[in-house]
């Protein structure tokens, strides 16, 4: 549908859309163009209505914290949805059960478990994703993945239609899951382990230190661009790309990050073809070298 098409069908919904929204400034490469959708669900109420009124007419993508995403410089030809701070709930159930909302930062829920004395969650403290984005893609990081802890999910479809499924009827790999590509995933609960505040907490500053000391903060990148090639070598990807790549190869202002190789970096004012030139380039070279076919971690929205 077209712009005029989709204002006609979307009305009663002014407060929480907006029509060829800006995405630059949602995502931490600080590329894109703009979304001929934006919508801002505000309550579960009102994302079931606003589903069903889409009726599966439209290319749907939920944004999360805005990592691992890279959005073309053109119109998003779809809705890009963003779930508002009412799907950022957490709570305790009973003493080592949390329930945490699709829209809360990985972080938060590294903290929440911290602060009632659960172990297990400490390695969120690194990623910096939300929930709903951690169960789609299985994050993880030193060793740890989102599976490991999770007890179900809750989740609506395109057609507005709730599920709730329980962990062990999914089948988690190395990044990704066999759930279906369109769910929105609005909770989860995950199941902690009993321990002490001052040993978790040296365990999340542990590691804080390690990623500081490895990986770039602070700048213009979203996060690993490759998935390490698990079932095809023992080598990680910045490794494959050290010995495969000239790492000082750039494409405008995209680059590859002097502190992690499977990070690459908008060092001013880089264009989605500028970014996507040098993912590219790199996969290449990679396969040329070594004879291992990169799978991208990052989303690319063209």
């Amino acid at each position: 549908m077209n712009v005029k098409e989709l204002k006609d069908l979307l009305k009663g919904f002014d407060k929480s859309v907006k029509f060829e929204e800006d995405l630059k400034k949602k995502n931490w490469f600080n590329i894109g163009g703009k979304s001929k959708v934006y919508y801002k669900a505000q309550n579960l109420k009102e994302l079931i209505n606003f589903l069903k009124r889409l009726n599966n007419q439209e290319r749907i993508f939920v944004l999360g914290a805005g990592s691992n995403t890279l959005f073309s410089d053109n119109i998003f030809d779809g809705v890009v949805i963003k779930l508002s701070k009412n799907f950022n709930n957490i709570s305790l159930l009973n003493e080592d059960i949390i329930i945490a909302g699709g829209a809360v930062l990985d972080r938060t829920l590294s903290e929440f478990a911290l602060k009632n004395d659960l172990s297990g969650f400490e390695y969120l403290s690194c990623i910096p994703g939300t929930v709903g984005g951690g169960i789609k893609m299985n994050a993880g990081c030193f060793g740890n993945e989102f599976k490991d802890k999770l007890l179900s999910i809750q989740a609506i479809d395109k057609s507005g239609n709730l599920i709730t499924v329980p962990s062990e009827e999914i089948n988690f790999d190395y990044r990704k899951n066999n759930l279906p590509e369109e769910l929105i995933f609005l909770s989860a609960s995950f199941k902690g382990i009993k321990s002490n505040f001052s040993k978790i907490k040296k365990e999340m500053d542990m590691l804080k230190i390690k990623k500081e000391k490895n990986q770039p903060t602070r700048i213009k990148t979203s996060g690993s661009t490759f998935k390490n090639p698990i079932y095809q070598t023992k080598k990680k990807v910045w490794e494959l790309i050290e010995e495969s790549v000239p790492l000082n190869q750039t494409f405008g202002d995209a680059c590859i990050s002097e502190k992690h190789y499977n990070f690459f970096v908008n060092k001013g004012n880089a264009t989605f073809n500028d970014m996507k030139n040098l993912i590219d380039y790199v996969a290449k070279k990679v396969l040329e070298k070594t004879g291992v076919c990169l799978e991208k971690e990052i989303k690319i929205l063209e």
